[in-house]
């Protein structure tokens, strides 16, 4: 099993549609880990009282670090260095804490249950954040 793991988590090579493809999957599949820390810190604090909107940004800044581990070591070939990844992963995460917070008040406003709203907020923002990491953090 760890043989398989180590196989499936390995940096994407080579170039076009397959490249884009393995690595999109990885995005996907290490989002997985990263939502479920997103997700765990926002039941938690929401259940210690703490309103949905911020206990789901506190979530989603530790999805986000485990996201940059993932994206760092195993799906992008970064160009620029960790310092440089780093700074733009922040800019971006930033941009997209933004974006989070502002879908999931919009939909929970509009009646929408929040963990609805916050599975809708991460499936819409996926896409785009796999390009911007690929086009311009990670790059």
């Amino acid at each position: 099993m760890t043989r398989a793991l180590r196989v499936a988590m390995r940096r994407p090579s080579g170039g076009g549609l397959a490249h884009w493809l393995h690595t999109f999957t990885l995005h996907v599949a290490t989002g997985f880990a990263a939502v479920a820390v997103h997700y765990a810190l926002m039941y938690a604090l929401i259940g210690a009282g703490l309103e949905p909107v911020p206990a789901s940004a506190v979530g989603f800044l530790g999805g986000a670090l485990t996201r940059f581990a993932f994206s760092y070591a195993h799906i992008f070939a970064p160009t620029q260095g960790v310092n440089v990844a780093g700074m733009r992963f922040v800019v971006a995460i930033a941009a997209q804490l933004a974006a989070n917070s502002a879908l999931l008040a919009a939909l929970t406003q509009a009646g929408v249950g929040v963990w609805p709203a916050q599975v809708a907020t991460t499936i819409v923002l996926t896409g785009a954040n796999y390009l911007v990491y690929r086009w311009w953090v990670f790059r």
